[in-house]
């Protein structure tokens, strides 16, 4: 091998090396599991301090805020599972808790012993009447 070989080698191992060191710990902060409630709560301890989106449904009249502080805390459930909610933040204005209506919602958390801890800006709530189908007379 000549030293000019050796030198596109070492630097092709080199960029490698890099590019795939920062590829890892980009992906590694980044990755978020996005699970219903009844699938995390069935073995809450296998998702504990994992990054995950959470789909389900407020709880009616689960919801208690403290104003001063902005303090939510709710209960979410999915197929009969439910866990405890902890947010401080402001919310979407389609965040209810109106009796005969689920207020569905996705959080971003992480779920810790004592209940799912939703990051800043981690409420996202649905308005199911603007997806629906509009209904045709005639």
């Amino acid at each position: 091998m000549t030293h000019r070989h050796i030198k596109i080698g070492v630097t092709t191992v080199v960029l490698v090396l890099a590019f795939s060191g920062l590829l890892w710990s980009t992906l590694r902060e980044g990755t978020e599991y996005y699970k219903h409630v009844d699938e995390v709560m069935t073995n809450p301890h296998e998702w504990e301090g994992k990054r995950l989106q959470l789909h389900g449904f407020i709880v009616a009249k689960s919801i208690l805020v403290n104003p001063n502080t902005l303090e939510y805390r709710f209960r979410v459930q999915s197929n009969g599972h439910v866990v405890d909610a902890r947010y401080t933040g402001v919310v979407p204005d389609t965040f209810k808790d109106t009796p005969g209506e689920e207020a569905e919602v996705v959080l971003k958390g992480r779920l810790n012993d004592d209940g799912f801890h939703v990051d800043p800006n981690g409420v996202m709530a649905k308005c199911p009447s603007k997806y629906e189908p509009s209904k045709k007379v005639g």
